[in-house]
C-alpha cells in the first residue's frame, strides 16, 4: 500500500511536467493512479468506500478544505479596487443558486430522484475547488499581479464553500422533517443562513486579528514571525474553525476569513509566505493521500452510475455552470475571454466529498449510491476537462505566460 501511494504520487506530479513546467493535471492522475493501482483488489473498493465509511472521508476532506481555505486567504494581496469583488459576489449570489436550482432539477426531472436528494445532488456539487483549483487562482503571498481572472477564481473558491452549506442543511431538515414547512424555512433563514454565516465571519475575522497579534506584535522585539515555523499556520487554522464550530457557525468560512485577515497583519512581511507554503504542503500531502483513495474506492461508487448520472454530470460542467457563470458576470469588468474563463472554470473536488460524506454521516440517504455514483463522475470529469485545459485558458485569457 505505501509502494503504491508513493509511486501515484511521484507520477502524478511527474508525468505532466513531460509536457508542461507546471502540474494542472495532477488531480486527475491521482485518481485515476489510485484506481489503476488499488482499484482492482478483491474487496478494497468496497471496504474504503464513502458508502460504506462516510465519517473518515467527511473528516479527511475537512481537514483538506480548512488548510486550503486558509492559505487561499494569505495569497490574497488586496482586498481593494474598483469593482474588484463584483465579479465574486455575483457568482456567489446568482451563479451558485442558478447552479444549485439546475442540478437539483436535472436530479429530479432525469435522474428520477426524490426532491431531497435532488437538492442535495446541487448543493453538493454548487461550491467551486480551493484545494484542486490552484492553477487557476492568484499567486503566493506578496507576488502581486492579482488579475481580474485570478482573483476573481481564487475569493470565489474561498467562499462558496461555506455558502453551499445552508442548502446542505435545508435539504437534511427536510429530509428529516418530511416536508417543507414555514416554520422549517424560517428556522433555516434565521440560524443556517444568517446566523451561521455571521458567526462564521466574525470567528475568522477575531482569529486572524489575534494571530496576526500573536506572530507579528508581541513581544515586539521577539515576534515568533521571526522563528519562520510554518506550523503556525496549522494552529491558526484550527483555532479558526473549530472556535467558530463551537458556536454552531461555518467554520469553512471562518477559515478562509482567518488567513485573509491574518494576511492584513505586517502584509509586506516574508513570514506570510513560510505560513502559505506550510499550509499549502499540509493540504497537498492530505489531498494526495485522500484522491488516491477516491481512485481506489471509484469500482464501488461508479457501480451505480447510468447515462442519465452521467449526463447530469456532463450538464455541470459544460453547461450549467458555464451559463450560470456567464449570466451572473454581466454588467462586471470582466469581458469576452475572461468572462467565459471565470464562468466555465470552476472545478468540482474535494468540497463535494465532504458534503456528500457529512450528509452521510448524518443522515440515512434514500439515493446514496447515486449521489455518490454522479458525485464521483463529476469530480473525475471535472479534472480531467479542467485540469488539462485550465492553465492554458487562465493564460489566454489573462495574457500572462506559463513559468517553467
Amino acid at each position: 500500500m505505501l509502494v503504491g501511494f508513493g509511486v501515484a504520487i511521484v507520477l502524478a506530479y511527474w508525468l505532466p511536467r513531460f509536457v508542461s513546467g507546471r502540474e494542472p493535471a495532477a488531480s486527475a492522475l491521482l485518481i485515476v493512479l489510485g484506481w489503476a493501482l488499488f482499484g482492482w483488489m478483491p474487496g478494497l473498493s468496497e471496504t474504503i468506500s464513502p458508502l460504506g465509511a462516510p465519517k473518515a472521508w467527511e473528516t479527511t476532506s475537512e481537514l483538506c478544505l480548512i488548510m486550503g481555505l486558509f492559505g487561499v486567504g494569505l495569497r490574497i494581496d488586496s482586498l481593494t479596487g474598483k469593482g474588484r469583488w463584483a465579479p465574486t459576489v455575483r457568482l456567489l449570489a446568482i451563479a451558485m443558486p442558478l447552479t444549485i436550482l439546475g442540478v437539483a432539477l436535472l436530479g429530479w426531472q432525469a435522474g428520477g430522484m426524490t426532491l431531497v436528494g435532488a437538492l442535495l445532488l446541487g448543493a453538493v456539487l454548487a461550491p467551486t475547488d480551493p484545494v484542486l483549483a490552484g492553477d487557476v487562482q492568484v499567486g503566493r503571498p506578496t507576488e502581486g499581479g492579482e488579475h481580474p481572472v485570478r482573483y476573481t477564481l481564487t475569493t470565489e473558491a474561498g467562499l462558496n464553500d461555506g455558502l453551499a452549506f445552508p442548502f446542505v442543511h435545508l435539504a437534511l431538515a427536510i429530509a428529516g422533517a418530511g416536508a417543507l414547512t414555514l416554520g422549517l424555512a424560517g428556522e433555516w433563514l434565521w440560524r443556517d443562513v444568517l446566523y451561521r454565516i455571521i458567526v462564521g465571519a466574525l470567528g475568522g475575522l477575531v482569529v486572524g486579528w489575534l494571530l496576526g497579534k500573536v506572530l507579528f506584535e508581541y513581544p515586539r522585539k521577539n515576534a515568533l514571525a521571526e522563528t519562520e515555523a510554518g506550523v503556525f499556520a496549522l494552529a491558526g487554522v484550527f483555532v479558526a474553525y473549530g472556535a467558530t464550530e463551537l458556536l454552531e457557525g461555518y467554520g469553512f468560512i471562518a477559515a478562509f476569513v482567518a488567513g485573509l485577515r491574518l494576511r492584513r497583519s505586517e502584509s509586506g512581511h516574508a513570514f506570510h509566505v513560510r505560513l502559505h507554503d506550510f499550509s499549502e504542503s499540509v493540504e497537498h500531502a492530505l489531498t494526495s493521500i485522500l484522491l488516491i483513495g477516491f481512485g481506489a474506492a471509484m469500482p464501488a461508487l461508479l457501480a451505480a452510475l447510468d447515462l442519465q448520472g452521467a449526463l447530469i454530470g456532463l450538464a455541470l460542467i459544460f453547461v450549467l455552470r458555464p451559463l450560470a457563470g456567464w449570466v451572473s458576470l454581466h454588467g462586471t469588468a470582466l469581458r469576452g475571454r475572461e468572462r467565459f474563463v471565470v464562468a466555465a472554470y470552476g472545478v468540482r473536488g474535494v468540497g463535494s466529498i465532504y458534503y456528500l460524506a457529512y450528509a452521510g454521516s448524518h443522515l440515512e440517504l434514500t439515493n446514496e449510491a447515486q449521489l455518490w455514483a454522479i458525485i464521483a463522475f463529476t469530480i473525475l470529469a471535472s479534472t480531467m476537462i479542467h485540469g488539462f485545459t485550465a492553465a492554458f485558458a487562465v493564460e489566454r485569457a489573462t495574457g500572462e505566460k506559463q513559468s517553467d
